[in-house]
C-alpha cells in the first residue's frame, strides 16, 4: 500500500476509435495491417473487443509502491536477490508483463519522463529510436487500481508517478487508475493525485463523472466496452467496467482504520448500472439479462473474510484489512445484478480468488518490489480474459465467458491458476454459496 493507485492493466486485444465531445473526428477503421497509431491527445475513447478473436483482457497490476527509482530498494526479497534490487525491477516486470500477455506486437512511442527517474530507467524502457510495430487492433487498456506510488518515499509525486506509468505510457496502451490509501502522503494531495492522473498520456482514468456534482472520493468513473465493429452489438456496451475510489483512512473520529465506499458513490454506482442495463435491454438487439460487470478499487470489502481454502482460488498468507465498518456496497453489488466479480489490492500476499452469491472476490496479489511481500513468494499480476460468443451467421455477439489466471514474476512468467468467473451458459443458476457470510448486516454497521 505505497502512494497508493492499483494497477489494473487492461492489457485488451481490441479496436479503439477515438471520439471527442467537441468534434466528429474519429481514429479507427483502419486497414488490418501493420499500420502504426498513436492512441495520445485528449478525448473520450471507446473500447471494443477484437473482431478478430472475440476478446478482451485486463490485466491488473496491484501495489507496485514507487518511491524514487533507482534509490529505492526493495523489500521483502531473499538475500541474494537484495543487492542491486530496486524500484526499477518493478518496472522491467511491468514492461515483461505487457509485452507477454497481450498476443500482438506494439508500438513503443515516447512519453515525457522526469529527467531524474526517466535517466534511471533508460536502460530498460524502450526509446523512440526502439520502435515495435503493432497491428491496429492490438491496442489495449492500462488500468492501475492503486498504490502505485509509495507517498512516504517518494520525494516528488508527479515524478514517482511518471516513472511509475511509463512502461504502460510508452506502450502506447491505454490505462486507467483507481487511487489507493497511500497516493496522498507525497507532494501532492488526494485530489491532485487523481488530477495529475488525468492529464497523464494516454490514461483513459476520470476525475469524477462529470454528471454528479457531489461525490465522495476522486476518480469514480465507469467504461464501456461495445462489440465488435459491424456486429449487431457494435452501439452497445457488452461489457461494463466500474472504478471507485475506496478511500484512504475513516475521516470519523470513533471509528478506527481504512476507508471504505461511501453511499454517495454506491448511489452513483447504482444509477449508472440501471442506465446501462436499460440500454442493453432494450432495442435495438434487446437481450434478456443486464450485460457483465467488473468492479476495480483498492481496499477490499469486509466480505472478503467470507472464504477459507475451502472455497477460493489462491492463496490467503494474511488478514483481510477492509475498514472497520460495513458501508453495504456488497450488497449494493448484489441487488444491482450485473457485476460478475470485484478486484483490489491493499494485501500484498494475498492473490485468492472466490465467489460470494454470484461476485467473484479477488485480489491480484503485491507487484511493486518496494511494497512489503513475502521473501520466496514471487511477485505477480492478474490477468482477466473477456470472450464474445459466436452467432449463427458466423459473428461476434454478447460476453460469453470470463476468465482469469495470475502471471508470476519469474523467468517464465509462470500463469497460475485459471479459473472460470462467469460464463453465459451458467447465468442464473444458483452461487455454491448461497448465504451472505457477512460480519454485519445493513449499511454502516461495525464489524
Amino acid at each position: 500500500m505505497g502512494v497508493a493507485v492499483t494497477i489494473v492493466v487492461l492489457v485488451a486485444v481490441l479496436s479503439l476509435s477515438v471520439e471527442t465531445c467537441w468534434s466528429s473526428s474519429k481514429v479507427g477503421n483502419k486497414p488490418k495491417g501493420d499500420e502504426e497509431e498513436e492512441i495520445g491527445g485528449g478525448g473520450e475513447r471507446l473500447l471494443r473487443f477484437s473482431s478478430s478473436n472475440g476478446e478482451l483482457r485486463i490485466l491488473q497490476v496491484a501495489d507496485m509502491h514507487y518511491g524514487d527509482g533507482k534509490t529505492t530498494p526493495c523489500v521483502n526479497v531473499l538475500p541474494h536477490q537484495f543487492k542491486g534490487c530496486s524500484d526499477l525491477n518493478t518496472t522491467a516486470f511491468l514492461q515483461r508483463i505487457i509485452l507477454a500477455v497481450n498476443p500482438h506486437l506494439i508500438v513503443f512511442t515516447d512519453s515525457p519522463l522526469s529527467d531524474t527517474i526517466g535517466n534511471q530507467i533508460k536502460n530498460i524502457i524502450p526509446s523512440r529510436q526502439t520502435p515495435i510495430k503493432v497491428h491496429y487492433e492490438s491496442f489495449g487498456t492500462y488500468c492501475p487500481s492503486g498504490d502505485n506510488i509509495f507517498g512516504f518515499d517518494a520525494t516528488d509525486a508527479a515524478t514517482s508517478m511518471s516513472a511509475a506509468f511509463s512502461p504502460a505510457i510508452l506502450s502506447n496502451i491505454p490505462w486507467v487508475a483507481v487511487l489507493g490509501n497511500h497516493d496522498q502522503e507525497s507532494t501532492l494531495s488526494r485530489q491532485g493525485v487523481m488530477k495529475h492522473i488525468v492529464g497523464m498520456k494516454n490514461t483513459l482514468s476520470q476525475f469524477n463523472p462529470p454528471e454528479v456534482h457531489v461525490i465522495d472520493g476522486f476518480g469514480n468513473y465507469n467504461l464501456e466496452v461495445h462489440g465488435v465493429e459491424g456486429s449487431s452489438f457494435a452501439n452497445k456496451s457488452v461489457l461494463n467496467l466500474y472504478f471507485l475510489d475506496s478511500g484512504d483512512y475513516s475521516t470519523v473520529s470513533s471509528i478506527p482504520g481504512y476507508g471504505w465506499i461511501k453511499p454517495s458513490q454506491q448511489l452513483w454506482f447504482q444509477r449508472t448500472s440501471m442506465k446501462l442495463q436499460r440500454a442493453y435491454m432494450n432495442m435495438p438487439e434487446a437481450q434478456k439479462a443486464p450485460a457483465p460487470g467488473l468492479a476495480y478499487f483498492h481496499i477490499p470489502l469486509p466480505e472478503f473474510t467470507s472464504f477459507d481454502s475451502s472455497n477460493f482460488t489462491g492463496i490467503k498468507q494474511e488478514g483481510i484489512s477492509s475498514a472497520s465498518v460495513n458501508s453495504g456496497f456488497f450488497t449494493t453489488l448484489v441487488e444491482a445484478g450485473d457485476v460478475k466479480a470485484v478486484f483490489t489490492g491493499h494485501d500484498h500476499v494475498n492473490d485468492f480468488c472466490g465467489e460470494l452469491t454470484g461476485i467473484h472476490l479477488c485480489y491480484a496479489g503485491g507487484f511493486g518490489y518496494h511494497a512489503y511481500g513475502k521473501a520466496g513468494w514471487a511477485r505477480r499480476a492478474r490477468v482477466v480474459v473477456a470472450t464474445l460468443e459466436k452467432t449463427e451467421n458466423g459473428g461476434w455477439g454478447a460476453v460469453k465467458s470470463i476468465k482469469t489466471w495470475k502471471h508470476l514474476d519469474d523467468k517464465h512468467l509462470t500463469v497460475i491458476d485459471d479459473q472460470v468467473l462467469w460464463s453465459k451458459r451458467s447465468a442464473g443458476k444458483a452461487s455454491s454459496m448461497e448465504t451472505l457470510s457477512t460480519s454485519g448486516s445493513g449499511p454502516f454497521s461495525l464489524l
